[in-house]
């Protein structure tokens, strides 16, 4: 009763912080204090109601960042808080000031986002690139948008014909080609580069070559099931024999919650050979019997007992690129992902067998890096 009577006597954005505290074990958030002061108290509140439903932390993480970025937006064009539900005209708004063409800008300034708008979003680091937005950004954002409406329990205008018709014609206005995660797919000879630089015993090439193998060889694996790979996950299958050799040690993993499933089911790829001995090598020497698999390495060589965060993997794919004497700006952990489909199509192993170690729910999402694998080498490009 005391707490309650203490918490009652902080300020509103005292408040905020410390309930933003309370759920920063299940959402991790950066910025706290800066979000204390920008979010109400109904929009922390949503968070604790999606925390407590259970929300994957990708999803949590995505949803908070657009939702500060979104009131910050609000703030900056209006003057007030987010309403709830947004007018048609407000969405309307949005998309003006975010997809824009830069050639009229010239002649027009007050096409796009207004200046004001603008130096306020940039003062407080929501805004860095210059130029309108990615097409995928702003539709990103309206779909959290949306999202954070319906939990709210308000029906919105985000499915309404004049906001379709805005989003179609600004792009089409504006074309913009779609980049990849990662420019370039880490194939099975780039793989083979990276492994290299992990050459030997130390404690940080065991770690990082089993990195690199188990999320390449699991299918691919995003860098945020890499970073959250718990000991737990992991079981021992039968060895799998070969001809005129030993057999092949087997493991499974169980992923659990992933970006495209729920943790009722219980997807599972498989591990065989060269990533298993890999990674008992690396939880052997640093002696992980249960938690994180794989954690971060002091200076002075003790191993950690947190997890490594996703963007660590990811620098660990760019540092062993430079190591490797390859572009470190053309690879990132996604290309692990785009590169074993990649890769399985230049082995010819069929697409849906590929997808079921991927776990790729999308065949138009999987075959768009397949495809583009088959189809530099197949005939229908060596016509002449």
């Amino acid at each position: 009763m005391a707490s309650v009577r203490k918490l009652a006597a902080l300020s509103g954005v005292e408040r905020r912080s410390v309930e933003l505290d309370t759920i920063a074990s299940v959402l991790p958030i950066d910025r706290r204090d800066e979000l204390a002061e920008l979010l109400t108290d109904q929009d922390v509140e949503t968070l604790r109601h999606l925390v407590n439903e259970g929300m994957g932390a990708n999803t949590l993480r995505a949803l908070t960042s657009d939702l500060a970025y979104l009131e910050a937006w609000g703030l900056a064009a209006t003057g007030r808080s987010l309403p709830w539900p947004a007018p048609e005209a407000l969405l309307l708004k949005f998309v003006a000031h975010h997809l824009w063409d830069p050639q009229h800008r010239d002649t027009d300034p007050d096409h796009g986002m207004p200046a004001d708008v603008d130096e306020k979003l940039r003062r407080q680091g929501f805004l860095k690139s210059v130029g309108p937005h990615a097409p995928s950004t702003v539709r990103r954002r309206l779909a959290n948008w949306s999202t954070l409406t319906q939990w709210r329990g308000f029906d919105g205008a985000f499915a309404s014909p004049a906001l379709k018709s805005a989003i179609r014609l600004a792009v089409r206005a504006v074309p913009r080609t779609r980049r990849r995660k990662s420019a370039k797919a880490v194939t099975g000879d780039v793989l083979a580069k990276l492994l290299a630089t992990c050459a030997t015993d130390s404690l940080r090439d065991l770690r990082d070559r089993a990195i690199l193998m188990v999320a390449f060889a699991s299918g691919g694996r995003r860098r945020s099931e890499i970073a959250g790979l718990r000991r737990e996950q992991l079981t021992v299958e039968p060895p799998i024999p070969v001809e005129n050799g030993p057999p092949l040690p087997s493991l499974a993993i169980h992923l659990g919650r992933t970006k495209t499933s729920t943790g009722e089911q219980d997807d599972v790829v498989y591990l065989t050979g060269r990533p298993v001995e890999a990674l008992n090598a690396w939880m052997t020497v640093a002696k992980i019997q249960s938690g994180s698999v794989f954690r971060g390495i002091g200076r002075w060589g003790a191993v950690s007992r947190r997890a490594l965060d996703p963007q660590s993997v990811n620098a660990i794919i760019k540092q062993r690129a430079t190591m490797a004497g390859l572009d470190s700006g053309e690879f990132s952990a996604h290309g692990l992902r785009s590169g074993y489909l990649t890769e399985a199509a230049n082995r010819g192993i069929p697409l849906p067998e590929a997808m079921e170690q991927s776990r790729h729910r999308s065949v138009q999402q999987a075959s768009s890096y397949y495809n583009n694998a088959t189809r530099r080498s197949g005939r229908a490009a060596r016509m002449l």
